[in-house]
């Protein structure tokens, strides 16, 4: 069964650091661009990282901060995130595209207030 599970949300202080985790399983994790996304309250989904062959791409709000990581041997990608910020707050999901199919996972929301 093809799947991706995230973990390692929380409440954090501005400033603060959290990294988020994405155990996938179901496929050859190798080999597919892995990716995360996130969503707050009353706005749409947007992409915030992806990581692929290598490759890495972040958004603009979150450049600098946000890094993308993957662990083929774990079948796991991370999200490290430093200097949060308010509008970080968010449900952050993980996604995978599999023969033109999105997996998403559950999310798992992050807050970031004093």
């Amino acid at each position: 069964q093809v799947q991706v599970v995230e973990s390692g949300g929380g409440l954090v202080q501005p400033g603060g650091s959290l990294r988020l985790s994405c155990a996938a399983s179901g496929f050859t994790f190798s080999s597919y661009g892995m990716n995360w996304y996130r969503q707050a309250p009353g706005k749409e989904r947007e992409l915030v990282a992806t990581s692929i062959a290598g490759w890495r791409e972040y958004a603009d709000s979150v450049k600098g901060r946000f890094t993308i990581l993957r662990d083929n041997a774990k079948n796991t990608v991370y999200l490290q995130m430093n200097s949060l910020k308010p509008e970080d707050t968010a449900m952050y999901y993980c996604k995978v595209l599999l023969d033109g199919e999105s997996i998403w996972g559950q999310g798992t929301r992050v807050t970031v207030s004093s």
